[in-house]
């Protein structure tokens, strides 16, 4: 007997798994056809608790989509080049939700600042400390290119000190508020710097991102066993869109939150810090419990590259166009967890290898960082 008709594929992908989608686009026609009837009760806790929920889970549950297909092309064209397109599409929705925060409310000029840093916090503490701890609790230690993770450290230190140490110490006429010239120095560093990267990640240099194990797969069995990679393209740019859109309903509630509330300005940053890094946190995790510690190094190293490769620049063509003022440079103990944080991942993949003590010691500092958020 049959067991029923066959799911419907497309491109070897089955078209019940892309339900989520459905999801998106009526969430965003709902949004667009009644946005003020559905805040104009703001003010009610039930309702306010149901829309928060309800824009977050849905924009959190697009942002997996795109990880997931990010994914599959991760497979096919191997890396560094899958987890390139997983990086960049992460971060083009992180600049969107900061962007979309910084123009629809009241001028939070710490928003950026805040939010980089829990990018950095939650990715580099957070994300590694579980991925090292999980993936070496059945195995003693795992190894990774050492050559790739010193290029990415490489970058990311002078960036983040440049980004979010460097003004702390610079005070001009509007205090900490960079001028029109380091304003303008410092887009060009990042996206200069970025940009070289890039060209010695899919270039001469491709194998410091590759597990030395399993760098190559004969390209004749990969296209004979694998289904093409459009489909895959598609959809992860369809999950992106109706992000555009929702991020900007969900600065409504958040803006809600910290100027009637009068919640920390911090809290803006996290919540946008969760749902850049959930995604990739937990592609990391699953990379570092499958043995695959390479891929996730290039996921969470790639991550923090981008978003400050990427977002400082954006934040500051935003606040010359818009005129919000941004603060870029962190202070007291924000300060002394980054410069530790820094350190610590350093030392962490000076080796080569990884083990358990160094998954702990980056959870330790992942707590210390809550903590701080508590005490503010």
């Amino acid at each position: 007997m049959a067991d029923g008709p066959a799911p419907r594929t497309v491109g070897g992908i089955g078209l019940r798994e892309e339900w989520f989608l459905g999801v998106s686009i009526a969430t965003s026609l709902i949004f667009l056809a009644f946005p003020e009837q559905l805040f104009r009760r703001l003010a009610d806790p039930l309702w306010f608790a149901v829309l928060f929920g309800w824009l977050f889970a849905v924009v959190l549950g697009s942002a997996l989509s795109v990880v997931r297909h990010a994914d599959h092309l991760a497979e096919r064209l191997k890396e560094p080049y899958g987890t390139l397109i997983l990086t960049l599409a992460i971060t083009s929705i992180e600049v969107m939700a900061i962007s979309a925060v910084m123009i629809h409310g009241e001028n939070n000029p710490t928003l950026a600042r805040d939010t980089l840093f829990a990018v950095v916090m939650i990715i580099l503490n957070g994300m590694v400390g579980l991925s090292l701890l999980l993936g070496a609790w059945r195995r003693p230690e795992q190894q990774h290119n050492l050559q790739g993770a010193n290029a990415y450290l490489g970058v990311i230190v002078p960036l983040a000190t440049l980004s979010l140490v460097m003004p702390t110490f610079l005070s001009g006429p509007d205090g900490q508020d960079p001028s029109a010239p380091r304003q303008l120095v410092l887009g060009m560093i990042s996206v200069g710097l970025y940009a070289t990267f890039l060209f010695l990640q899919a270039g001469r240099h491709q194998d410091y991102f590759t597990d030395a194990s399993n760098r190559r797969e004969p390209r004749g069995e990969a296209a004979l066993h694998h289904p093409p990679v459009w489909p895959h393209a598609l959809l992860l740019f369809a999950y992106m869109g109706p992000v555009v859109f929702l991020v900007e309903q969900l600065a409504r509630p958040i803006d809600y939150i910290i100027e009637t509330l009068h919640a920390p300005t911090a809290f803006g940053g996290v919540v946008m810090a969760i749902l850049v890094a959930t995604p990739e946190a937990i592609s990391a995790v699953r990379a570092s419990i499958a043995n695959n510690l390479q891929r996730a190094v290039n996921i969470f190293l790639g991550s923090v590259l981008s978003t400050i490769g990427l977002t400082v620049p954006a934040m500051l063509v935003i606040s010359r166009l818009y005129g919000h003022p941004v603060t870029l440079g962190l202070e007291h103990g924000d300060l002394v967890m980054l410069v530790l944080t820094l350190a610590v991942s350093i030392i962490t993949f000076a080796s080569g290898r990884t083990h358990l003590m160094q998954g702990a010691v980056h959870l330790v500092l992942f707590l210390a960082y809550v903590m701080l958020i508590f005490q503010q």
